[in-house]
This record gives structure tokens, C-alpha cells and sequence, in this order.
């Protein structure tokens, strides 16, 4: 079956433009011009994944993002959009966006952080239905994760960090294998991007995030997620 992908741009040229491209690798496409209508799209009919630009008439595509996550609505979303990286994309990205694409942009490059998303998606919807790590109980389906009884919010990037860790649970994950699996292999960043979402997956799952019980760090190396047996949040 073929992936459905949701355009959500108040740029009529551009939502033609990426319809044809996308249309052209083999996806079906939707457009929304507004936020409005894009909550009717998915409600509708559901897409595999969403390309939202952040300025928006109604809305902003982060505000949207945020409604999306607090509906449980974990549809793969990539921002596509004129405004500049930095504080704009750090916080895209802890939202839950899965990635984010400056315009202008090379439509190869668009199309390969789809089909990266994509892959991501249909490898997490093949995993078990959940992985314990001591009292940590990860969904890789429904993104939810319960710690003892605590059941913790993760915006999609950490989400993908603890799933990846998970799944090697007491084996070391390189830095490289962390941003190759949850970034893409187009990723071109600094391992900062890394540190910065273990501390914020640390301050959600450690009791003491300066003096981490699960996720170590394994020096010059990369990390590893080790059982814990008892609540330590």
C-alpha cells in the first residue's frame, strides 16, 4: 500500500510542487492550506505522515504538533519551512517532530528525510508489542512509556532514543548508531544534538539526572539502558 502524506503549507505552489514530487515517488498525497483543515484531513483519513510548515494563518505548526501529541495523534511530522534553524528547530524537534527542513531546500534531500521517517515508522510498527527493561515498559507502537506506575510523556525523538536503547538493552550504542537510527543517514549535525536529548530523556526517567541509574554513559563511546528494579523517579 502505498504511503499517504499530508501537505500542510498556505503556499498553494508549494503544496503543488511537493504534491507533484511525492506523487512522482510513488505516495498519495492531501493538502490543507490551514490547521483547521488539517485536523480534518487526519481525522478522516489518517496519513502515514505530515509536511507542516510552522506559519501558518490559524494556527502555528508547533502549536498544531502540540495538540496532535496531546490527542496521542503520533503521526511522523517533518516541519517544511522558510524560518531560520537554531531555537526555532531545537524546540520543533522536542515537540515531537521527527524532522525539519529549511526552505529552500533540494527536493532529493526532502524526499530522502521521507523515506527515512517512513522506514522508522514501519521498523517501530514491526517491533514487539513491548519491551520491559526492569520496571520500564516501552510501546513502540503507541509510543507510551510506563515507568513503574508513572506513565511518561516522551516527544519523538527521545521516545526513538529509548526505544533504540532498549532494544540493546546492557549493550553500548555509539554516538554514530544513535544519530545514523533516530537522525537519518542524511543527518548533518554535531554530536551536541545527542547530549542534549539524553539529558532531556534523563530528567524524565532518572530520579537524580546528574547521577543516572539507567542511561549511562559509557566515556568517549556512546550509551547503554540498564535494567532497574525499583522506581528510581
Amino acid at each position: 500500500m502505498k504511503a499517504h502524506i499530508l501537505i500542510v503549507d498556505d503556499d498553494p505552489l508549494m503544496c503543488r510542487s511537493l504534491a507533484f514530487h511525492l506523487e512522482d515517488s510513488g505516495y498519495t498525497t492531501a493538502t490543507a492550506s490551514t490547521i483547521q483543515d488539517a485536523f480534518v484531513q487526519v481525522k478522516e483519513n489518517q496519513p502515514d505522515l505530515i509536511l507542516m510548515d510552522v506559519s501558518l494563518p490559524d494556527m502555528s505548526g508547533m502549536d498544531a504538533l502540540r495538540l496532535l501529541r496531546r490527542d496521542s495523534q503520533m503521526i511522523p511530522t517533518i516541519f517544511v519551512t522558510a524560518r531560520s534553524r537554531h531555537l526555532d528547530e531545537i524546540l520543533g524537534l522536542e515537540l515531537g517532530a521527527d524532522d525539519y527542513v529549511t526552505k529552500p531546500f533540494d527536493i532529493d534531500i526532502l524526499l530522502a528525510r521521507v523515506r527515512a521517517v517512513l522506514r522508522r515508522k514501519a521498523t517501530q510498527e514491526l517491533s514487539s508489542p513491548l519491551i520491559t527493561v526492569g520496571d520500564l515498559i516501552i510501546d513502540p507502537v503507541s509510543h507510551r512509556v510506563q515507568l513503574a506506575d508513572t506513565v511518561i510523556n516522551l516527544p519523538a525523538k527521545e521516545f526513538q532514543i529509548l526505544l533504540l536503547l532498549a532494544q540493546n538493552v546492557n549493550q553500548v550504542v555509539t554516538i554514530d548508531e544513535l544519530l545514523t537510527r533516530v537522525w537519518g543517514p542524511e543527518w548533518v549535525g554535531e554530536n551536541q544534538t545527542v547530549y542534549v536529548h539524553m539529558r532531556w530523556l534523563r530528567e524524565k526517567i532518572e530520579r537524580d539526572p546528574s547521577q543516572p541509574q539507567r542511561l549511562l554513559t559509557v566515556k568517549g563511546v556512546g550509551y547503554k539502558l540498564v535494567p532497574v528494579t525499583r522506581s528510581v523517579k
